[in-house]
């Protein structure tokens, strides 16, 4: 108790960043209480098949075994059993305050930029852009085109922010890739890499990555800092991994893959004027992603246009939006009360230690918050502190939950895998060869 008692006290001081005016420590019971529902959330995510059945042979009450069997909708489901509990215990003052004090920027951030970057416009240009890089590779087309959405497009989230590059690869490679009869291996291998890829491929920047944004202004990490200590270790890392699942797969893909001309539903293209006008809201999110006053009116003012121009719109993607910011809100409750045994576990870690444990921890919890811990503590070696954020963001593919983009993957391709799921276990090892590629290029390059 002595020691949920100093992390209490720490949590109480100015560096926390996640409260704003009213500061809450949940009781120790709400806090053992936490942690246990937190254990259940993890192994639900690994039972959503189980749902689903039941659903099947229970038609009953198929509504709530359908709720459960969404894999975006468990976080949020063991979040409000927690807030049940903690107003029974603690009180309604003292439930409402700890929802208060919790930082919800990142699961409004993705729901806008989520939806953003899956407009037709948006993806007319990232579409015409990776064909232009297509031709330009005297190859078969099929498996340059893979290559390019699975290297490129996850580099190109250290500028748009991941979230956007998993929204942008996760849509091209559906409409590609996964709308084709492909095997289940190169479904889950495709998916593997592209997580593990858009983890590490954000940190050639200080601000695209979350774990990365979690503690760049704390300690003071510019984007020069992030280039030449994580970025192209990072960019090394991700061409292997796209290289490796290409060459793996060529057959496959050669055969399966090919680029078109031109939209696969036979319109004609957006007007510029309009791709223009997309882009820079798109831009404009991403630029105030730390505002959500801003980012949130830039959204509304995006609503209008898109339905004032709903001729050349693809239907927005609101549904799978609002899934995966429910998911991250429901991480940001139910994760505020497992600071008491996150934060001992990792500062009793040296560097080396603490670059594989913080790879592990976050297959069960979400990278951003195992660097956020590390941010608290003052006192930390330069060492110490690489090696958190190299551990926490080579793992980030192992989970759905071990990086905030990942929900947003999964929602959008797991239709197209048997019984509309993408199974945990076969992500973890799908993800096991591409994690382990980055760990080596962390620690020997």
């Amino acid at each position: 108790m002595v020691g949920r008692a100093k992390l209490a006290a720490a949590r109480r001081t100015p560096t926390d960043r996640t409260t704003r005016n009213t500061r809450v420590t949940p009781s120790a019971t709400v806090e053992t209480l936490g942690a246990a529902l937190f254990a259940l959330a993890v192994v639900h995510t690994f039972s959503t098949k189980l749902f689903e059945h039941l659903a099947h042979t229970q038609p009953r009450h198929a509504g709530l075994w359908h709720l459960l069997g969404e894999v975006e909708a468990v976080f949020g489901f063991w979040a409000a059993v927690l807030m049940l509990f903690m107003f029974a215990l603690q009180g309604k003052a003292a439930g409402t305050a700890y929802l208060d004090s919790r930082n919800y920027t990142e699961p409004l951030f993705v729901f806008a930029i989520m939806v953003i970057a899956g407009t037709r416009p948006i993806l007319q240009v990232a579409e015409a852009t990776v064909r232009a890089m297509v031709r330009v590779v005297p190859l078969a087309h099929g498996p340059v085109l893979y290559f390019v959405l699975l290297a490129l497009v996850p580099l190109l989230g250290s500028f748009i922010t991941e979230p956007a590059a998993m929204t942008l690869a996760a849509l091209m490679l559906r409409d590609a890739l996964y709308a084709h009869p492909v095997s289940t291996r190169l479904k889950y291998a495709t998916v593997g890499v592209l997580f593990v890829n858009i983890s590490i491929g954000g940190t050639l920047t200080s601000f695209a990555a979350p774990p990365v944004l979690m503690v760049a202004a704390t300690w003071q990490w510019d984007t020069p800092f992030m280039l030449q200590t994580f970025g192209w270790k990072a960019a090394v890392a991700v061409l292997v991994n796209a290289l490796a699942a290409t060459v793996l797969f060529r057959r496959e893909l050669t055969q399966h893959l090919r680029p078109t001309a031109k939209a696969a539903d036979g319109r004609p293209p957006v007007p510029q004027a309009l791709v223009v006008v997309h882009v820079a809201f798109l831009a404009g999110v991403v630029l105030f992603a730390h505002d959500p006053p801003a980012f949130l009116g830039l959204f509304l003012f995006f609503l209008g246009i898109a339905t004032a121009y709903e001729r050349h719109q693809n239907p927005l993607i609101l549904r799978e939006a609002l899934l995966v910011a429910f998911f991250l809100a429901g991480l940001v409750v139910l994760g505020g009360v497992q600071t008491w045994w996150l934060q001992p576990l990792l500062m009793g870690m040296d560097a080396t230690a603490v670059f594989y444990g913080a790879a592990a921890l976050t297959a069960v919890t979400d990278n951003a918050a195992l660097t956020y811990l590390g941010s608290l503590v003052p006192g930390l070696s330069d060492e110490f502190k690489v090696a958190l954020v190299a551990g926490a963001v080579a793992g980030g593919g192992l989970t759905v939950i071990a990086n905030a983009p990942n929900p947003a993957g999964m929602a959008i391709l797991r239709p197209h895998f048997a019984d509309g799921s993408i199974h945990p276990g076969g992500l973890l090892v799908a993800a096991l060869a591409p994690t382990t590629v980055a760990m080596l290029a962390f620690q020997l390059l």
